[in-house]
């Protein structure tokens, strides 16, 4: 029989892409995480994870038996669920997703709070881009995720995700003291498309922004990337 805790760190590692960012996910050792592969390719006479380059991949025989282990701890997590439901006391390991800043300021004080709540509850945080999100949630790998768009750009909520607006999170706009727009307390979107832009590189979301931002004023944008390592 197939033992539930390495079908766990084989999932993990299929949707973290590694095993050091399963081990932090599941907040195990990237050795501990390892072992239970190891142990799951003896059991199963499989070979689990190859070398790629400097990372890993998963074999085919690998992601079928992942897919199979996201099914199986969906439904171990709804009897858990179930039963703590029928004592009135709210356990299990809900997993959390959110985007960087969320992930460091927000969330950190949250989960904090509802542990000490709920000590039953063994919440795990992993930060995970705003476009991933959704997807994340229908499929089942993630249960919450924090994420942020733009009215201009909205994030759609896939078929059994429920979206809930919790806040808006007003932009600021850096420019040198003595540029024309310094001093103004408030920016129309209309006073920016015709600037010069410093941003992040594209397929990043904040450049996504962006250029949605200044295309949807009929202008294109002109940028200047920085990356910050």
């Amino acid at each position: 029989m197939l033992d539930l805790a390495r079908l766990r760190a084989l999932h993990a590692v299929a949707v973290h892409g590694s095993v050091s960012a399963a081990a932090v996910a599941l907040g195990y050792t990237p050795s501990a995480v390892s072992q239970q592969i190891a142990k799951l390719e003896r059991e199963t006479r499989t070979t689990l994870l190859e070398r790629q380059g400097r990372g890993i991949a998963l074999t085919d025989a690998a992601q079928q038996l992942a897919d199979t282990a996201q099914r199986l701890l969906a439904i171990v997590e709804r009897a858990e669920t179930t039963l703590e439901e029928r004592r009135g006391q709210p356990s299990g390991r809900p997993a959390v997703g959110a985007f960087a800043s969320a992930a460091r300021g927000l969330l950190p004080s949250v989960l904090a709070e509802l542990t000490a709540r709920h000590p039953g509850l063994d919440a795990r945080l992993t930060e995970v881009d705003p476009h991933l999100s959704p997807d994340l949630v229908a499929q089942g790998v993630i249960d919450l995720a924090v994420t942020h768009d733009w009215d201009i750009s909205p994030l759609p909520a896939p078929e059994g995700v429920q979206r809930v607006v919790i806040g808006d999170d007003p932009s600021d706009i850096l420019v040198p003291s003595d540029h024309p727009l310094a001093g103004r307390r408030v920016l129309r979107r209309a006073d920016l498309t015709d600037q010069r832009w410093i941003c992040q590189p594209p397929g990043t979301v904040c450049h996504d922004w962006l250029v949605r931002t200044l295309r949807a004023s009929g202008h294109e944008p002109d940028l200047a990337y920085q990356v910050a390592e």
